[in-house]
């Protein structure tokens, strides 16, 4: 026999156990029937979702958006098999008041009473545009890196857009940190939207050099963005990675060194299409980390190239490089042989052409506009004759064309540097080839992880080796620029 529906005056329904001298058993916790969130929401016309659970339904509340544990964990408390009762039409104060199966029972969606707005369509039927009010108390989990990067590179197809920056990728150079979010952007073309002042953060233009902080705003004009890399497990990304493997002249968990080869450019420019940031992209990790350039080196240089494998490695990395903590010690082939067999340059450099990657670089003075100060020691290891000269340099700055530019400023120029060579009637010696002779030899630089030093050092290139061999060079010779000073 069903207990009759209690009744009340107070327009409230009694919930849980009664009171020590009323003598009614304990009755499971309904909650209130009326209560003012739920008229405040009938007031303002909104419906009740049919996606709602039916006990979640008798209190007005819409779980469509809820927290996916909210929907889940949402008590069921009418008795399995208790049959629902029709919704009387009679006004709300002539009806008895309803047991708690029954309001279980009931409906999620109702007929709003006669004189009632009528209620707004449901939130899964609006139109897209407005976004439902999120009411599950749990934030909403943060993006990966490789959801961070498909979207922004999507977005950037369609014309100007705003990326946020994730406390992840605070304090990285604006250039970078373009670069990690569109790998398949050519370094070049970044630079040149922050030359000439298309990218800002928060409104203002920024420079190749600021550094991105937490939440900040990067405003990106419309881009064209070159074609994916090739997929992982293609025939081509494994190739690429073979090839980079057979590169490595040291490896850990955080860094590793490359010896790049003589001809491959580190980064992409004007019709380069392979590069070392682009065979990079072989070598993403599982959560779509791809290792990061922390220095670069001409197209010509062969040698020594550090590549951090995280990001914490590359931002430490990329301070001890501007820290000048890194040491490091080149090979070349200059044409004539120094009076002066160790020495010092110290000049200004700057651009022949403002704006171009790959301009020429000259000797300026101090306060020309562009112009860095350049500081390079070096050393004759051997020469042949007075024709030729084994230079061994030790760059204490790092300036674009830094040493071709000041072996060609002392009147020794590097054999085969296309730039830089200007000796009139000056003729290659028969067996050499017409190639830069220029190596980065030996690099010295403290972990990232654990500040011990790391000490790499790269073989000839095989057009050095010829030139070597047939000049009878040892390499293995004592190097004097050991001893030279670190500033």
């Amino acid at each position: 026999m069903t207990k009759p529906p209690s009744r009340g005056g107070s327009g409230r329904s009694r919930t849980g156990p009664g009171g020590p001298a009323s003598g009614r058993p304990l009755r499971a916790r309904t909650g209130p029937r009326n209560t003012a969130r739920d008229a405040a929401e009938r007031a303002a016309g909104l419906a009740i979702s049919s996606r709602a659970s039916p006990s979640r339904a008798s209190f007005g509340r819409d779980m469509s958006d809820a927290a996916p544990w909210e929907r889940d964990e949402a008590p069921s408390r009418a008795p399995a098999g208790s049959p629902a009762k029709p919704k009387s039409e009679r006004s709300k104060s002539e009806r008895p008041r309803a047991g708690a199966a029954e309001r279980a029972e009931r409906p999620a969606s109702r007929k709003p009473p006669e004189g009632r707005p009528p209620a707004r369509p449901r939130r899964d039927e609006r139109q897209d545009s407005e976004a439902p009010r999120s009411r599950g108390p749990a934030e909403p989990k943060a993006p990966t890196r490789r959801a961070l990067r498909e979207a922004t590179a999507e977005a950037l197809a369609t014309g100007v857009q705003t990326l946020e920056v994730t406390p992840d990728e605070a304090g990285m150079r604006i250039d970078r940190f373009l670069s990690a979010r569109f790998p398949q952007l050519p370094f070049t073309r970044i630079q040149s939207l922050v030359r000439k002042g298309e990218l800002r953060v928060n409104g203002k233009r920024a420079k190749a050099a600021d550094r991105v902080e937490p939440g900040a705003s990067v405003r990106v004009p419309p881009l064209s963005l070159e074609a994916r890399p090739p997929a992982p497990n293609s025939p081509r990304a494994e190739g690429d990675l073979a090839f980079l493997r057979s590169l490595i002249l040291y490896e850990d968990q955080d860094m590793m060194v490359l010896n790049k080869p003589f001809g491959l450019a580190v980064q992409g420019g004007s019709g380069t299409t392979r590069h070392v940031d682009g065979l990079l992209e072989a070598m993403r990790d599982k959560d779509g980390q791809k290792p990061r350039l922390v220095h670069r080196l001409d197209k010509d240089t062969a040698g020594c190239l550090i590549i951090a494998k995280t990001r914490l490695a590359a931002a430490t990395l990329a301070k001890t490089f501007r820290s000048r903590a890194a040491r490091k010690i080149y090979w070349a082939l200059a044409a004539g042989v120094p009076k002066v067999r160790q020495g010092r340059i110290s000049t200004y450099l700057a651009k022949e052409e403002i704006g171009d990657a790959d301009a020429r670089m000259r000797v300026a003075k101090h306060g020309d506009e562009g112009a860095s100060h350049a500081l390079t020691y070096y050393a004759v290891v051997d020469q042949a004759g007075q024709k030729l000269a084994w230079l061994s340099l030790k760059p204490v700055t790092g300036r674009t064309h830094q040493l071709r530019a000041h072996a060609a400023h002392i009147g020794h120029p590097l054999v085969g540097d296309p730039k830089y060579f200007d000796i009139e009637n000056w003729e290659l010696p028969g067996g050499l080839q017409n190639r830069l002779h220029l190596l980065a030899r030996r690099i010295v630089i403290p972990h990232p992880r654990t500040a011990k030093p790391i000490d790499v050092t790269a073989p000839l290139p095989p057009h050095m080796a010829q030139s070597w061999n047939l000049l009878g060079f040892d390499a293995a010779r004592y190097d004097p620029i050991v001893e030279a000073p670190e500033a």
